[in-house]
């Protein structure tokens, strides 16, 4: 008896361990000028990466960026909107001096953000004083 439910605790584990390894998909994308909407007149320039635990729904990012008319005075990630369009805000980066380069954190994301982003419907933006809305920009891709 002993034997049939250590043995049946162990194909237990085993057949829920890869139920608990989440996927985590990274998207990345090359920010600039051009990319915004309408496109903007910069020497500013960047990247981003961003990873994602399905499981969790964390996503945890790193953006780097040079060249810009001035302070960042927001990042964010925009979700809704495919390559030449606008979206609001999904997710916050940094504001102020949060928003300073390189910008690394995490936060969750819905569902419907998610599908946003799997679908390449999701940006990072950069945001200066000089342009409001939006100095560099670059649409997120696996």
């Amino acid at each position: 008896m002993r034997k049939t439910a250590l043995v049946l605790g162990i194909v237990t584990a085993v057949a829920a361990w890869p139920m608990a390894q989440a996927a985590v998909t990274t998207y990345k994308a090359t920010l600039g000028g051009a990319a915004e909407v309408p496109p903007v007149t910069t020497e500013g320039k960047g990247t981003a990466q961003i990873s994602v635990d399905s499981a969790t729904k964390m996503v945890t990012w790193k953006v780097d960026y040079t060249g810009l008319s001035g302070p960042a005075t927001a990042a964010h990630i925009h979700c809704g909107a495919a390559a030449g369009a606008n979206a609001g805000v999904a997710v916050p980066l940094g504001t102020g001096p949060t928003a300073a380069s390189p910008m690394q954190g995490s936060a969750a994301m819905t569902d419907a953000q998610l599908a946003d982003l799997t679908a390449g419907k999701c940006y990072v933006n950069v945001h200066t004083a000089a342009n409001k809305g939006g100095e560099v920009r670059g649409q997120l891709v696996p």
